[in-house]
């Protein structure tokens, strides 16, 4: 049973049930938490079109929708966490720290990259069940056991690097054996038409229809919801929330793995120090998206919206040849904005029940 579904309330003998009545759409349409992002998108699509002229042109729109697909690998696990109830503040460092495990291994072990790879994928999700098994077992906030791993990460990120290769950088993998099929996979590139589409746009279409599918088609996408409603009153009716978690801590750890070998296999080498602030970036276009500060309730696709207006604004500025350095101000207000938005939605919505 899904946790945003309320009990069936007690009825008089022949009143209709009222699971029954036909919902309009104008109903289930203002019910959608991604409604507000939507509308949000259009606006700042229409804005940018009007003080940019190359905002329109196919490649500028490419450019777009490959920053958008960068943060919204991301805001898709994290948008089904916080639906849970949780944040993950490590996130932004774990991307660096998944591309500096495969870049230092294949180096170092002098193997095929697709080792490199593979070890760091199972790093980068015993960083994910970490955080899990930590958050449940010491019951102490996410926001808390995650800003630890945060600062943990940040420091072996910078202090490995610099003890194996001497500087902040990782040394070129570029000439090794299975960089070019890695690459591919992570980082290629190709033409349609007019328009240069990286495959990172086709990773965030697809991890949007598998976490849509598992919201709205699944068992676990029940707990999700319930979890992050009540994790005592889920506990209650048997959910598992314990791994519940830890399967939204895994999730946002996969994906970090995803975006940290598009970064390596892009540049081929990966310096230390970035990443940091990005969580903020993830968590601020879950929440344009719909996302619930308290949990509960949001969508998938409407953090792939929150990414997107993101990536319209992140570029609209720089076609629109404004000072790039007003651009946090933009964020910022965007987020306000998208959050009031989002609130009336949402009072609009259950007035009309």
């Amino acid at each position: 049973m899904s946790a945003s579904a309320p009990p069936a309330p007690t009825q008089e003998p022949g009143a209709a049930d009222e699971r029954l009545l036909h919902t309009s759409a104008l109903r289930r349409l203002m019910g959608r938490p991604e409604l507000g992002s939507v509308v949000g998108a259009v606006a700042v699509f229409l804005f940018f079109s009007l003080v940019a002229d190359s905002f329109l042109q196919a490649s500028s729109l490419s450019t777009v929708l490959y920053a958008s697909s960068t943060i919204g690998i991301m805001a898709v696990p994290v948008a089904l966490l916080m639906i849970g109830g949780e944040f993950d503040l490590s996130a932004g460092v774990l991307v660096t720290s998944s591309a500096l495990i495969s870049s230092m291994f294949s180096y170092q072990m002098t193997a095929n990259v697709w080792v490199g790879v593979f070890v760091s994928l199972l790093v980068t999700l015993a960083v994910g069940v970490f955080n899990g098994v930590m958050l449940t077992r010491t019951k102490l906030p996410s926001f808390i056991i995650t800003l630890g791993t945060f600062l943990m990460l940040t420091g072996l990120n910078l202090g490995f690097t610099k003890l194996i290769s001497g500087t902040v950088s990782t040394k070129s993998i570029a000439d090794m054996e299975g960089f070019e099929s890695a690459k591919a996979l992570f980082a290629h590139e190709f033409v349609l038409g007019d328009v240069t589409i990286k495959v990172t746009i086709l990773w965030w279409i697809a991890l949007v229809a598998i976490a849509t599918w598992v919201l709205l088609r699944t068992r676990f996408g029940n707990w999700i919801y319930a979890v992050g409603g009540g994790a005592h009153a889920a506990r209650a009716v048997g959910v598992p929330v314990t791994r519940t978690k830890i399967g939204l801590y895994m999730g946002v750890a996969f994906a970090a793995w995803v975006s940290g070998q598009h970064l390596l296999f892009s540049f081929d080498v990966v310096q230390s120090g970035e990443g940091v602030g990005n969580e903020l970036i993830y968590i601020i276009a879950a929440v344009i998206g719909g996302c619930l500060i308290t949990g509960g309730y949001g969508s998938a696709i409407g953090s792939a919206v929150g990414a997107f207006i993101f990536g319209m604004t992140s570029k609209g500025i720089v076609y629109a040849e404004w000072d790039p350095d007003w651009f946090k101000f933009f964020l910022g207000a965007m987020l306000l904005l998208a959050t009031l938005l989002n609130a009336w939605v949402r009072k609009r919505a259950e007035a009309t029940r």
